[in-house]
């Protein structure tokens, strides 16, 4: 049993950066991995190799502090402050069984202004009743009074185990010191604070354009395991510097979303807590006013929204709990876009399908079983698969120029792509996912202890 620690210092410098585990060679497993995750899972051999320092964005400062909630040694709290008059859109999981905090940013959406985000790692505040909603109502009401803002105006979230409570004076104890110490800097080390299972941080960022005015985009996620966005991902927080009304945003968000979190799978499971907050301070350079997302002047900040919100997805996917390899799934010539979705992620989902690429076994028959399954149109004497390039079935049976070694060697790759023509329509779609080890046994085995 892990006893709850002290408060530290805020912190307000760049947390260090862990060094990455060795990749080794394409398709071997690293040797030894370094302890490196915060529930001492080594980093993943998929992380980046390197992490550049996000840049400054006006009208966003931020802290993260110890808590102690769960962990020992490391912050568990994180507190980014919005300019007043700062614009929000969000989505957020559509599990029934969603979490304290999902409710309470739920109801303050509409009002379209923010002015603090305060989330923890350690306790998802999920399934705790009454409780769960005190503490979340208590959080909120001190941290309004550490920003001077209406309480109205605070977003919250939380990870970690469901089900336990959570004590509210571990987070509003802390909560001056965030305020006080809040820079505009501390993007790695806000993204460390919400980490749980995750193995190393998740940044993005990305210069665009509004009508030829520069705006900054920055983001950052946490994610590794009970991965199967479902309108929304884990938790994820992207900010902004334009000018940008709430429900130009909210449009630009859900389209967003639909082509990058919901498009990443890990092992089907659809969390309590999946919530994804995107904030416009307006506290840039002065651009046109904008008034609805199909704006021509906004078609680069479209593109580079949805950059960050991809980049920032595949980050999660590639730190999938065990994962050794990243896996595409392109699907085409489906009926229609949302058939082919479905299809590649019956793929994607598929345990047969990821233990199998863990093993580099390249058994296409169980991508056989997989689109069979799925329940949408298909012909099995019109499917061909493909492994990297590499056709291994066509017409209803093996390729005739089937190539085990060379279907051996594109699924033994740290990224594996899988390809599947369903031969009746039009439609394609693309989703990541990633193979399934014996660590993430190993990790969820132990999660709550």
């Amino acid at each position: 049993m892990i006893r709850p620690q002290a408060p530290r210092s805020v912190t307000k410098t760049r947390a260090k950066v862990r060094p990455v585990a060795s990749r080794g060679k394409p398709g071997a497993a690293p040797k030894s991995q370094e302890s490196g995750g915060t529930d001492g899972h080594g980093i993943s051999p998929l992380a980046p190799a390197a992490q550049k320092p996000l840049p400054p964005v006006a009208g966003v400062r931020l802290a993260s502090a110890a808590a102690g909630i769960k962990y020992s040694a490391r912050t568990d709290v994180m507190l980014a402050e919005l300019a007043p008059g700062t614009q929000v859109a969000g989505v957020f999981t559509r599990s029934k069984a969603p979490s304290a905090p999902v409710d309470w940013c739920r109801t303050k959406l509409a009002r379209g202004t923010a002015r603090g985000l305060v989330v923890n790692s350690g306790n998802a505040n999920a399934f705790t009743g009454q409780a769960g909603k005190t503490t979340t109502r208590a959080v909120a009401q001190a941290a309004a009074a550490a920003l001077a803002c209406p309480l109205s105006e605070v977003f919250l979230a939380s990870t970690g185990v469901i089900g336990e409570p959570l004590p509210a004076e571990k987070i509003t104890k802390v909560l001056p010191q965030l305020c006080n110490g809040a820079v505009n800097e501390s993007w790695e080390a806000a993204a460390r604070a919400i980490m749980t299972t995750d193995t190393y941080p998740k940044l993005a960022t990305a210069s665009a354009r509004i009508a030829g005015t520069k705006v900054t985009i920055n983001g950052i996620a946490k994610g590794s395991g009970m991965i199967a966005p479902d309108m929304a991902t884990m938790l994820a927080f992207v900010f902004t510097d334009a000018a940008i009304p709430a429900a130009v945003l909210q449009d630009l968000l859900s389209d967003g979303v639909a082509k990058s979190f919901n498009c990443i799978t890990v092992d089907s499971d659809t969390s309590t807590s999946d919530t994804l907050l995107l904030f416009a301070t307006g506290q840039g350079r002065p651009h046109p006013r904008v008034t609805r997302a199909s704006d021509p002047g906004l078609a680069d900040f479209r593109r580079k929204l949805d950059a960050v919100l991809l980049d920032l997805a595949l980050k999660v996917v590639r730190d999938g709990e065990g994962a050794q390899k990243l896996i595409e799934v392109g699907v085409s010539g489906a009926k229609s876009d949302a058939s082919a979705h479905r299809i590649a992620m019956s793929i994607a989902n598929s345990p047969l399908v990821k233990t199998a690429i863990a093993g580099g076994d390249a058994n296409w028959g169980r991508i056989v079983m997989a689109v069979g399954k799925a329940g949408e149109p298909a012909d099995r004497d019109r499917l061909k698969i493909a492994f990297g390039g590499h056709v291994v079935a066509e017409a209803g049976a093996r390729a005739r120029r089937y190539d085990e070694a060379k279907a051996s060697a594109a699924v033994a790759l740290r990224s594996v792509k899988i390809a599947v023509d369903i031969g009746l329509g039009r439609g394609r779609a693309r989703v990541w996912t990633c193979d399934l080890t014996e660590g993430y046994i190993h990790i969820n085995g132990a999660y709550r202890s």
